[in-house]
Parts: C-alpha cells; sequence; structure tokens
C-alpha cells in the first residue's frame, strides 16, 4: 500500500484542487496576470459581433494558458524541492515545463487565428 496515496474522496478531491487554486493565485504572478487578460478577453467577447459558439471557443481556449502554467508552477515547485542548488536537469525541467506554456500560448493563437478566420469567410 502506498503511503502517500489516499482514498478516493471526491469531495477531498475538490477541496485538494480548490487548495491548489489558491496556491497558484496567491504566488503566481504570471497567472495572476493571464487571469486577469482572459477576464478581459470574456468581457470583451461581449461586445463583438461574432457567433456564441465563437465566442466560446475563443473564451474558452484562453484557458489552456492557465492549465499550461499551473503544471509548470507544478513542476517548478518539485524541482525547487528536490534541490535548490544548481543543477543542469533541474534547469532543463524548468525550461521544459516554460516551453509548455508556450507552446499552449502559440497553440492558442492559432485557435483563435483559425476560429476567426472562418467566422469571417
Amino acid at each position: 500500500m502506498q503511503v502517500n496515496k489516499p482514498k478516493f474522496n471526491v469531495f477531498k478531491n475538490v477541496t485538494y484542487a480548490l487548495e491548489g487554486a489558491k496556491y497558484v493565485l496567491k504566488s503566481e504572478k504570471s497567472f495572476k496576470t493571464q487571469l486577469m487578460v482572459i477576464a478581459i478577453i470574456g468581457v470583451s467577447l461581449i461586445f463583438i459581433n461574432i457567433s456564441i459558439k465563437t465566442k466560446l471557443i475563443l473564451f474558452f481556449s484562453t484557458w489552456l494558458i492557465l492549465i499550461a502554467e499551473a503544471f509548470n508552477s507544478a513542476i517548478e515547485r518539485v524541482v525547487d524541492m528536490v534541490t535548490q542548488e544548481y543543477h543542469p536537469l533541474a534547469k532543463e525541467a524548468k525550461d521544459i515545463a516554460s516551453f509548455g506554456v508556450l507552446l499552449t500560448f502559440i497553440a492558442i493563437v492559432a485557435i483563435w487565428f483559425l476560429t476567426l478566420f472562418s467566422e469571417f469567410n
């Protein structure tokens, strides 16, 4: 039996997820900035004359960056827990996680471009 694996409990799991949200909102400036930008985008989409389906695709696609940033933050914490000293593998892990955020941003730009292109053609 694994020591660090509690029994499944939906209420506890939701509590853990909310604690994770609290941690990331409290300590990650980039996450807070991205969340603010998404809020502005969401409000702006209300005033743009496009279909509701397109608005929903655009709005929810922006959430992908928050998901990537959450994973990036988790990886950074684990790496920092393992070593506070410089290590090439620690740097690589953090850089790769950061690259995941960049790829997510590129994917979102592509989704927006293709979605808006199809909306206006």
